[in-house]
């Protein structure tokens, strides 16, 4: 099957980030509940899986807030899977916080990651020769992040978790001899962080393959900016706007709007695209590369900031006095084109988009977003509802920025917005009727790429949003209950996807079995049981 998903193709995913799997352990993982969830897929007849960004979070848990734009979230790994693989024995993963409830990052922090650091260590100590072979050749393909990646945990957890600019300046400016120094004291623990990080590759490849056999693809998500508190500002502070001290002179955000009278301070240092420029772009081209070692196609978080960004000085308090500065937007995806063909990208181009930011995006061919919330409101609001859609279009019912469709209808709509939505959708005689209503608007739009969240599955309201932006606090924990994928819900998506030609049904050609395809799927079917 071929990876990446095609602009000309009509299929249906589901959005759902990994840790919203209802896994063992406090935290959606790699493990069985995320398998049971591709069945689930499979039964829907879905032909892609979207997450969000899958790296090691950092404030407020929230996977656009990472510690490294490269790296797995250890905290995905399964410790079933572990177990199984004989890297830790099954007692000592015993009494862990149990499948249902929001996802608790903390208690997972403290309870189950020591436990995959001692998986780490025993693997070291005795993994096979096909194996360590294998932890190697990983090693050697990751060698121009992860070697700094695991020297960047190491002295974070030495200095108690601050930001690496409050560490001892021989270790903030990475000086030779004390890099050097970490590499001979700490070399250990330097090998438990790779070690780490091999077991998240494994288990997200054999995830991945498992997708594959269920002609499942996986869209996976990249944020333009990255985290000042990051291994990758750490170890490349060339390619960002610091000062001398290496703190940030100007930093990321949006402007006021209806939304917001200050804007948003997002507070992500800005890169020096000159030097980036004169580079060819190299570190952008490594972690697309990465990204594609890990995804079908990649959504591309804040499109708009490639055309021109909101430029704040890092002293400001709020967002106002920033301004537009121009990026090299063109210039980057060339590279990125002659480095790697085809580029399977979906460009986020939500909030205030110029005629330029589309001038970029239809460039390079890449389907744009639509949210259908978004469209109800007012005359100007309608190019997020379906008779204004093209085909290279993604249609979402809502983003895991948005609250569930049910949410917004019990708690959101306006009157002129709910009158609208009746005009257009249907009548709405109970809210329950508003879900399925957004859903088969979606799957019957001309958008070749359809994707539903998986609350919007589930008939689920606001008290399962997974994001609300500017809130402080109690984001990015919902879970979905272990007992929640009943079948009844595969079974109306995947007629509503047959009937809506999104199923990736092909039809026989001439001259063949059309029953033989059928047997085979069969075998497949019953093979794939004992996987």
């Amino acid at each position: 099957m071929s990876g990446e998903v095609s602009n000309q193709e009509r299929i249906s995913g589901v959005l759902l980030h990994v840790t919203s799997l209802p896994s063992y352990g406090g935290v959606g993982d790699l493990g069985p509940a995320a398998y049971a969830f591709v069945d689930f897929l499979a039964a829907a007849k879905q032909r892609l899986w979207q997450v969000l960004p899958l790296s090691p979070t950092g404030y407020g848990s929230s996977p656009y807030s990472a510690l490294s734009a490269f790296a797995g979230n250890p905290l995905l790994i399964s410790l079933e899977r572990l177990v199984d693989e004989g890297w830790i024995a099954g007692d000592r993963i015993q009494g862990l916080p149990g499948h249902d409830g929001p996802a608790d990052f903390e208690g997972a922090t403290r309870l189950k990651l020591p436990l995959i650091e001692e998986a780490a260590r025993n693997f070291l100590d005795r993994a096979p020769d096909d194996k360590r072979a294998r932890f190697q050749k990983f090693c050697k393909s990751n060698i121009s992040w992860l070697p700094d990646y695991a020297m960047f945990n190491v002295l974070r957890r030495r200095y108690n978790y601050v930001s690496w600019n409050e560490w001892p300046v021989e270790y903030a400016q990475r000086k030779h001899d004390a890099m050097t120094a970490v590499m001979n004291q700490f070399g250990r623990e330097l090998a438990v962080e790779q070690a780490i990080q091999f077991f998240f590759n494994e288990q997200w490849c054999t995830l991945r393959s498992y997708c594959a056999e269920r002609k499942i693809r996986i869209m996976g998500d990249v944020a333009i900016f990255v985290s000042y508190d990051s291994a990758d500002v750490w170890t490349h502070p060339e390619i960002f706007e610091l000062d001398e001290q290496r703190k940030p002179i100007r930093v990321s955000g949006v402007p006021p709007d209806y939304f917001s009278k200050t804007g948003q301070r997002w507070g992500n240092p800005l890169y020096k695209w000159g030097e980036l420029r004169e580079r060819g772009f190299d570190w952008w081209v490594a972690r697309i590369r990465r990204a594609l070692s890990l995804y079908d196609s990649i959504r591309l978080d804040h499109f708009r900031g490639f055309e021109a960004y909101w430029s704040i000085a890092a002293e400001e308090e709020t967002a106002i006095n920033g301004m537009w500065v121009k990026a090299p937007g063109h210039e980057l995806f060339h590279r990125l084109k002659e480095v790697f063909g085809n580029l399977p990208f979906i460009a986020e181009d939500l909030g205030l988009i110029t005629p330029e930011v589309d001038e970029l995006r239809e460039h390079y061919s890449m389907p744009g977003m639509r949210i259908l919330q978004f469209g109800f409101s007012s005359r100007g609001s309608h190019l997020y509802l379906p008779h204004r859609f093209v085909p290279n279009t993604v249609v979402y019912t809502g983003t895991h920025d948005n609250n569930t469709t049910l949410g917004w209808w019990r708690e959101e709509a306006t009157p002129i917005e709910r009158k609208n939505a009746q005009v257009y959708l249907q009548q709405i005689r109970h809210e329950g009727q508003i879900v399925w209503a957004m859903i088969r608007a979606a799957a019957r739009s001309v958008a070749n790429l359809c994707i539903i969240p998986m609350q919007d599955v589930l008939h689920l309201g606001s008290e399962c949003r997974m994001n609300t932006p500017a809130a402080g606090a109690g984001n990015w924990t919902w879970r979905y209950r272990s007992d929640a994928l009943h079948p009844d819900f595969a079974t109306k998506l995947a007629a509503l996807m047959e009937m809506t030609d999104r199923d990736g049904y092909e039809e026989p050609k001439e001259g063949i079995d059309a029953g033989k395809p059928v047997e085979e799927a069969s075998k497949r079917a019953e093979l794939g049981s004992n996987v």
